[in-house]
Formats: structure tokens, sequence, C-alpha cells
């Protein structure tokens, strides 16, 4: 009786791999993402402007252009007034500031430079929000004019 304990038990040992439980978990992964998937919010909250085929201003109402250079230089058209220096931040701040003070219905562009960098245009939007302004549109030429 020296021989082991399968000596005489012509049974050989299964080397299979039972893949049936590792179903089950997957299925059950499965489910779980189907329904958290819907749940989870990507992106970013933008509230994005209507277009009408008609103009957003009144006719009687001239809209406030902030207009940066390829150097990044900002300038600023209010109503008839040009100002044909460059401005500097205070000075868009102070401009803008005294715009909504004594037309707060007014509209804002801005209109830069197809060269551009994005920086400048993202802090040409920062300073009229910081001086008050709720909504300013980018400004741009139709595909079919530009060419």
């Amino acid at each position: 009786m020296a021989g082991g304990l399968n000596q005489g038990s012509k049974r050989r040992l299964a080397a299979e791999i039972n893949v049936v439980p590792y179903i089950d978990v997957m299925l059950v992964l499965l489910i779980i993402f189907m329904v958290t998937a819907p749940l989870i919010t990507s992106g970013v909250d933008v509230d994005l402007p209507q277009i009408e085929s008609s103009s957003t201003t009144p006719p009687d109402e001239e809209p406030v252009v902030l207009s940066i250079d390829r150097k990044g230089l900002m300038y600023m058209d209010v109503g008839a007034k040009q100002y044909d220096e460059p401005l500097n931040e205070a000075e868009v701040l102070e401009v803008t500031a005294a715009v909504i003070s004594n037309r707060p219905e007014s509209t804002f562009y801005i209109k830069a430079d197809r060269a551009v960098p994005f920086e400048y245009a993202l802090r040409a939007m920062t300073l009229l929000r910081e001086a008050g302004v709720e909504t300013a549109s980018f400004a741009s030429i139709p595909e079919s004019k530009s060419k």
C-alpha cells in the first residue's frame, strides 16, 4: 500500500478551466455598465446662442464690438465712438462698464482676427464678463462671403 492515493483508480484529473463563473461575472458587469452609463454626464454645460435669420440687434441700436488684431491688441467700437488706439485691459473694463450702465441691453461682439491665438479671445471674453456683460458673441463672416 505504499503506492499513493490514486493507485487503484484509473481516473485522470481534468486540466480544463471552468469558464462559466467568468461568464456570469461578465454578464453582471455588463448589466451594471448598461444601467449606469446613461446616468454619467460628460462634457461641458454650454449655453449656445440661438441664431435667427434676421439681425439680433434692433435697427436703432449699434452693437458694441471688441476687436482683437493679430498682435493681440484690443480696440472697441461703441456705436458711433471708435477707439483708434489700442486699449489695455483696465480701459476695456472701464469702457464696457460705462456702456452697460448707460445701455444695459447692449449687444456685445468679439471680432478676432483668424490668426489670433485662442487665449487672447478667451481673455477678451473674460474681460467682458468681469465688466458685467452677460452675453457676448463672436463675430464671423459666413463661409460663402469669405471666398
